[in-house]
């Protein structure tokens, strides 16, 4: 018997909108695995959904909103019963995730610079905030990268430390988690070529390998990550390109998303108009890029493979759409295969497995 789930796509409920598209920021769609469709199912009334993430128990679902989260019990028709709303103290944030064992939320915030904890609660509600850390410091473009961006917040996989990817100043902050109070220090910091952007982060199943995707200069770092004398050590060991060597100029690499087994990347390109896809050297953690193609669409702000690796999905920030594809990885190639679906400003998608 297949599988049976849903995907949650988070928008952006502000622009050129209807009162009725403003209201509703998370859309929630039945997923047709065989064919590599979607049909929608429900949606949450959220303003500016900027990403949602779940729970690693998988009960609760999270999401930015304007001046703060929220969280949500996860039905088991895959439908969501919002719990509660919480402040961040600051301004939008654009990233949130959880540590490994559901005690705390983690935000990034893009306009701010402003890393948040919060405590969650064994009801999955979020409580207060335990630690607020502004990044500081100067960049070395007037345009974008004069001040901390903090793009993305992620546990290592042994839930020791948070690495925060600043692509304002062009590297990674990694901070010691306190368990108990939720307080963070700056153990170590991950520089990035000049003017490069870390955006997004993923580590690997068994935690022993850090990709770090990076926004401007279209490549992915690959990193090793072990603990040593209880201190973290994280050594370079791959530098891969997003594109092609004929992209478009003034790509900006956008999603990194890894597939559920672990064995395939997926990033996305801005500009291009592209998906990439990389084979996972488990053993090793190098990438091998298998395809770079075109998404049919505007901005893919995010790109993923369905839990079967046999289709893909791309969201299409500046068209308004996501679009399908059937996947042949081993010949490199992706073949559209139904209509494009029309979602206003879509930012991030999540594939969630329902319960039998």
């Amino acid at each position: 018997m297949q599988n049976k789930y849903v995907a949650y796509v988070s928008t952006y409920t502000m622009g050129t909108l209807t009162n009725d598209q403003k209201s509703y920021g998370i859309k929630i769609y039945d997923v047709d695995l065989k064919n590599g469709r979607f049909t929608e199912k429900d949606q949450v009334e959220i303003t500016n959904s900027s990403y949602v993430t779940i729970s690693h128990n998988k009960k609760y679902l999270y999401s930015i909103t304007d001046m703060g989260v929220e969280s949500y019990r996860i039905k088991k028709d895959g439908t969501l019963v919002n719990i509660n709303h919480a402040s961040i103290n600051g301004m939008r944030g654009c990233y949130l995730s959880t540590d490994y064992e559901d005690k705390f939320l983690f935000t990034a915030g893009y306009h701010d610079g402003k890393i948040t904890a919060l405590r969650l609660n064994e009801d999955g509600s979020i409580g207060a905030i335990t630690d607020e850390i502004f990044c500081k410091g100067m960049g070395s473009v007037a345009e974008r990268n004069f001040r901390p961006h903090v793009s993305c917040v992620k546990m290592t996989r042994d839930n020791k430390y948070l690495c925060a990817a600043d692509l304002g100043m062009d590297h990674v902050n990694v901070y010691l988690l306190d368990h108990m109070t939720g307080r963070l220090k700056l153990v170590d910091i991950l520089r990035s070529d000049l003017e490069s952007a870390p955006r997004h982060m993923k580590f690997s199943q068994d935690g022993k390998f850090m990709y770090v995707v990076h926004e401007l200069k279209n490549y992915i770092d690959v990193y090793t990550y072990r603990e040593e004398k209880g201190l973290p050590e994280f050594e370079k060991i791959q530098t891969i390109s997003t594109v092609n060597e004929y992209h478009a100029s003034n790509s900006s690499a956008s999603a990194l998303n890894i597939s559920e087994d672990f064995r395939y990347m997926v990033t996305s390109n801005a500009g291009d108009n592209t998906a990439t896809i990389y084979k996972v050297d488990r053993k090793t953690g190098l990438l091998e890029k298998l395809l770079c193609l075109p998404i049919s669409g505007d901005y893919p702000k995010d790109a993923v493979l369905f839990p079967d690796n046999k289709h893909l999905v791309s969201l299409n920030h500046e068209s308004n759409t996501m679009t399908f594809f059937t996947t042949d990885l081993k010949n490199g190639l992706i073949v559209m295969n139904t209509k494009e679906i029309p979602v206003n400003f879509p930012n991030c998608i999540i594939f969630h497995k329902l319960e039998e």
